[in-house]
């Protein structure tokens, strides 16, 4: 099982000339997988071209479930992944619980004619994520690395079948990121693929199982995938199809 796109994006620039994204590849069906690199070699628009947030052409499948091809597209809503961004992004009218209830809405999703359902055991959410004495609290009451473990609650609620991670910790300063690092370690046990962005490597050596390595567009490739964290035996390379490759064009 495994996460494959083969997406082709293209931005104008002023001069003339485009930006052109093109991400070809497999990722594991399960475990967190890390993207980095520089900025702007494509790290949030790859996971907002999977979402569907951003339209790209080409092909998206997740552990074989058919997201995206030349003659379909998948809306977001309809899409079973949870995506947790930068700032946690909670309802600050609601209590921690009633954002939950929000996120569990969603756990029945309406594929075609078929209603799929997933079972969710909440509590364990709670219980991983250490929130349950947050769960009468407003969101603007919250430290934030409570809102952020909160945020992910909430996404994994829905019962994803992929989770979007967009660098969950990059608004926190080291305190609060020590404090939520066990609970993302915690994260891989979910029987869910996991793809998160980072800069950090020391975020990427505590929770990544697998590390894609991002190149800006234009520059060499540099993409690959491996085993930073090795499950069974010694380290193991990850298959990747076409490595993700961007090339700056003149416009026709």
């Amino acid at each position: 099982m495994s996460i494959e796109s083969n997406l082709r994006l293209s931005y104008p620039n002023p001069d003339g000339s485009h930006l052109d994204f093109h991400f070809d590849f497999d990722l594991p069906g399960q475990g967190i997988t890390a993207i980095t690199g520089p900025s702007g070699s494509g790290k949030t628009t790859f996971l907002r071209c999977l979402a569907g947030l951003t339209r790209a052409r080409g092909f998206v499948s997740v552990n074989g479930a058919l997201w995206q091809s030349d003659q379909f597209f998948l809306p977001t809503h309809r899409r079973p992944l949870g995506y947790v961004f930068q700032e946690g992004s909670l309802f600050p009218h609601l209590s921690v619980t009633e954002n939950l209830s929000y996120g569990m809405k969603r756990a029945t999703r309406r594929l075609g004619n078929q209603v799929k359902k997933r079972p969710l055991d909440l509590d364990y959410l709670i219980e991983i994520l250490g929130i349950g004495l947050l769960m009468d609290r407003r969101p603007d009451t919250l430290s934030g690395g409570e809102r952020q473990r909160v945020a992910l609650a909430r996404a994994l609620a829905s019962s994803p079948e992929v989770l979007f991670l967009d660098e969950p910790l990059s608004a926190l300063d080291q305190e609060r990121k020590e404090e939520i690092m066990p609970y993302l370690k915690n994260l891989r046990a979910l029987d869910l693929p996991i793809l998160y962005v980072s800069h950090s490597l020391d975020e990427i050596e505590n929770l990544a199982g697998a590390v894609v390595q991002m190149s800006r567009p234009g520059s060499p490739i540099v993409a690959k995938a491996r085993f930073a964290i090795p499950v069974i035996g010694p380290e193991t390379v990850v298959p990747v199809k076409n490595p993700i490759a961007g090339e700056k064009s003149q416009a026709a």
